[in-house]
């Protein structure tokens, strides 16, 4: 395993973020001086987190190089490339900063990483200034535009390393890539909100498959198998090649969400950064709920339906509504899943036209995206 490797490319890519803030921070505060809390923020929010999209964008380029370039190899035109595959890993760190940035105000969740949500940071400057009008309202809007400016830096690093690249047309597949990705997390996004909102108006057999179309759109792709894509399009990877890496990609991606959603509701605060049952205040209809529905006795599906979604439930009401969905076996029929498809993204390893290296560096963060804390 070239966990080293993994390790230097995260290193890497910190070191890209940071570079890249400094260096558009004074055209901020040439605007305004209070635009540096634009600066500010991104570098706190970017400097966490576990880069697993950089991860599988990094591998992605690597399971279709020849030569299985690594970092101390000079010579190869691979390494040459480098530091375009770097930037473009990066971008797609600005690109989750910017989906958490908005996802953080429609769930009007306030914590991330542990830390006040951006938006509710800005309530907070209101606030602390004493300014006029709401300061919710203007943390909100003024999150509303950091994540835009997110997109926008994580667009311009893209476009960076797609003109550093050298190998025919893989500067238009990997943008092909990109732009999918962006398209697919959106409406992703859009449909997670519809079945918070519009579950009670579809029949109880759609509620299931309703919620694994959001894991797919909104997670699944962009956090496996988009980058994995990505990468090997920036690497000009063949059909097939990227054919594997999607058969990868998209199974795995799918345990990485419902991993997540289960952390959502069961996961210990201090490691997750977030407070517990978050997910629970939030509404989200998620697989989880939608298999515990199939089995709970109507006095309690009633009970999880009435107080799902409600903001203000207290510590109590959240065990009360962890108890129900224990009781009802949608864990194990969660990690049955997970482990389905995580079984899936490895058998299409096996034999997969890419480099060997590469192949068993994405099975060893099969495991850890899978069996996560966080």
């Amino acid at each position: 395993m070239r966990v080293a490797e993994s390790t230097r490319l995260v290193d890497l890519v910190q070191i890209r973020i940071d570079d890249f803030i400094t260096e558009r921070e004074p055209q901020l505060r040439t605007i305004a001086p209070e635009l540096g809390e634009f600066a500010g923020f991104s570098r706190d929010l970017l400097a966490g987190g576990k880069r697993f999209r950089a991860l599988f964008c990094y591998w992605g380029w690597q399971s279709v190089s020849a030569q299985g370039v690594g970092f101390d190899v000079t010579e190869d035109v691979s390494a040459e490339e480098l530091p375009a595959v770097v930037s473009a890993a990066t971008s797609l760190e600005f690109f989750h900063a910017a989906a958490l940035v908005h996802d953080d105000i429609m769930d009007n969740s306030d914590t991330r990483r542990g830390r006040p949500s951006a938006h509710k940071r800005f309530e907070t400057l209101h606030k602390q200034a004493h300014w006029l009008g709401s300061p919710r309202g203007f943390g909100e809007s003024a999150g509303l535009l950091l994540g835009d400016l997110l997109l926008a830096w994580s667009d311009e690093l893209f476009d960076g390393a797609l003109r550093a690249l050298s190998i025919p047309g893989a500067s238009e597949a990997a943008r092909a890539e990109f732009n999918l990705m962006r398209t697919e997390v959106t409406v992703g996004q859009y449909l997670d909100i519809v079945e918070e909102n519009a579950w009670r108006t579809h029949p109880e057999s759609e509620l299931l498959p309703r919620a694994h179309r959001v894991i797919v759109y909104k997670s699944a792709k962009y956090s496996v198998e988009a980058p994995l894509a990505i990468g090997g399009a920036l690497g000009g990877g063949t059909p097939k090649q990227l054919a594997a890496l999607r058969a990868f990609g998209l199974p795995l991606g799918i345990a990485y969400q419902l991993r997540d959603d289960m952390l959502g509701v069961f996961g210990d605060p201090d490691v997750t950064g977030k407070p517990a049952g978050d997910d629970l205040r939030e509404g989200k209809r998620t697989v989880l709920v939608a298999l515990a529905r199939t089995t709970l006795p109507a006095n309690a599906r009633s009970l999880l339906d009435e107080l799902l979604g409600d903001p203000e439930l207290d510590a109590h009401q959240i065990t009360m509504l962890q108890g129900i969905i224990r009781d009802s076996g949608a864990i194990d029929k969660v990690e049955r899943i997970i482990a389905h498809n995580v079984k899936l993204a490895l058998s299409a390893m096996t034999d997969a036209p890419l480099s060997s290296s590469a192949r068993a560096q994405l099975t060893q963060l099969a495991t850890t995206v899978s069996q996560r804390a966080a």
